[in-house]
Parts: structure tokens; sequence; C-alpha cells
């Protein structure tokens, strides 16, 4: 089926990491954690080395150390959701995610990306995972249909907007 372990450095983080766990949710196995590599080193350590998770997604604020962290202890893949909240609005959390040394690398996302951390997840996972490949497409068409219904309505009510507008003139023209 797959799993992936998503790991929050703090419990403030939640509300910006809770769209890749509803992501995952029912498509893979989701394990969450809240662990700091700064706050509680041995038990950070001990969950990413035990953890029998094909994928880390990791949210991280400012200093971004978690997602990093991560990668230096696994060969599995990790991806890293810079967070906003710092005076910097999560640029300083993407350069710290973006630039890891040579040999121990972090997939990163957009700031406050979690959504598109899981589908990452879920695209990797699916290249040996018909169910998780499934979820993507899935994703995929449900995004093309509601582009489409977007720009027929647009459409639309610009169309009526002009029509209403050339009317309008019409009747101010006699």
């Amino acid at each position: 089926m797959g799993k992936v372990m998503v790991l929050l450095g703090s419990a403030s983080d939640r509300s910006k990491m809770e769209p890749a766990i509803s992501k995952l949710a029912g498509k893979v196995d989701v394990e969450v954690h809240v662990v700091s590599a700064h706050r509680t080193p041995e038990k950070f350590r001990d969950i990413v080395i035990n953890s029998d998770a094909d994928i880390f997604i990791a949210g991280a604020g400012m200093a971004a150390a978690l997602p990093g962290s991560i990668a230096a202890l696994t060969v599995k893949p990790v991806i890293g959701v810079p967070l906003s909240g710092s005076i910097l609005n999560g640029i300083d959390a993407l350069l710290a995610t973006v630039q890891m040394p040579k040999g121990v690398p972090v997939a990163t996302v957009a700031i406050d990306g979690a959504e598109n951390a899981a589908i990452l997840a879920l695209e990797i996972l699916g290249l040996n995972n018909e169910r998780a490949m499934d979820a993507v497409y899935k994703e995929r068409e449900e995004m093309r249909v509601y582009a489409e219904k977007t720009d027929r309505e647009f459409v639309d009510n610009i169309r009526a907007k002009i029509k209403s507008l050339l009317d309008q003139q019409a009747i101010e023209d006699h």
C-alpha cells in the first residue's frame, strides 16, 4: 500500500500540515508525529530510524532543520514543506529547506505547500503502487474538470456583462 510519515516540528504547524494528512488519508498508510530535531533529538532520531515509512514529509518553519535532519538519518525520500510564520513569512524556511548539502537531498514544495507534498508522495509511491497512482490521476481529473467549469462560468459571466453593457448603450443611443 505504501506508507508516508508526516512530521511536524511543533503542534502550532498543525493547520498548515493538515492538507497533506487529509490528501494522503485513505490512499496510503499515514503516520503523524509532532517531534523536534532540536527539543527532542533522541525521540526524533528513534522515530526516523525505526520508521517503516516509504516517504517522509516534514513541515518546518524558520530554520527549517526538520527535513534536513530526517534526510541525514535515512536514504528514503524526504519532502520538505517550508512553513510561513516567521518575520520573513516562510522565505527563510524555503531557503533552509532547499539548500541541502550535496548527497543529502530534500525535495521541497512551496511555502505552506503541504497538499503538494502529499501529491508528490503519492506520485513517488505510484511508481509501484496502483492505488496511489489512481489517486493522482483522480486528483488531476478533478482539477481538469474544475478548471473547465470555472472557464465556462467566467466566459459566460463576461459575455452576459458585455451583452448588458451593449444593451444599455443601445438604449441610451435611442
